[in-house]
């Protein structure tokens, strides 16, 4: 069952079975919402937005137009994404002036992390509070800084990786692909 809190407001018809919006949340009508995602206070939603399953929205994040998350992203407080690299008072672009962006499953926004409209954060990035995303992330990438550069590797469990791309903490082997990392699946604890 989805839950609205009394002073939250979803106008979409298109929300998943368990996702949460609560107090002061306002997602629009036309957004795309997935199963069990969690939708915190302040958060804003526009209408061409779609959210994947279990995608967690902390407080005061932001997503216009064209933005999409997949699974399992999640979104720290006060994240901001932009969809309009000129923008201007006096003009009014329609939506399909806009440049899209894409979280790829299982990436993390750390709090107050910045995202320049038209990029790709790749698959279980890790993008860390503060910083500003002005290119593409690459799978697997640990980004930070304005403008975020990568300062290493993430496995899937957030853990660092070491200079062997094996993950201390899960012992998961990682390899290089055209768009980052790979690894082949182990089942986490």
């Amino acid at each position: 069952m989805t839950f609205v809190h009394p002073k939250g407001l979803c106008e979409s018809t298109d929300v998943g079975e368990g996702t949460r919006v609560w107090a002061f949340a306002h997602v629009l009508d036309g957004a795309k919402i997935g199963r069990d995602c969690n939708i915190c206070d302040g958060a804003f939603v526009e209408s061409q937005v779609v959210l994947g399953d279990n995608v967690t929205v902390k407080n005061n994040v932001l997503l216009f137009n064209g933005v999409t998350c997949e699974n399992d992203v999640f979104l720290g407080p006060n994240v901001v994404f932009t969809n309009d690299m000129r923008p201007r008072a006096h003009q009014k672009l329609g939506s399909d002036q806009l440049l899209s962006t894409r979280v790829c499953e299982g990436a993390t926004l750390g709090a107050g992390v910045v995202v320049v409209c038209g990029t790709t954060i790749g698959r279980n990035a890790f993008v860390g509070a503060g910083s500003v995303v002005t290119r593409d992330v690459p799978a697997h990438a640990f980004i930070v800084g304005n403008p975020g550069v990568q300062k290493g590797w993430v496995c899937r469990c957030a853990a660092r990786l070491d200079e062997n791309l094996k993950c201390p903490e899960c012992g998961t082997q990682h390899h290089q692909v055209s768009d980052g990392l790979d690894y082949e699946p182990v089942e986490l604890a």
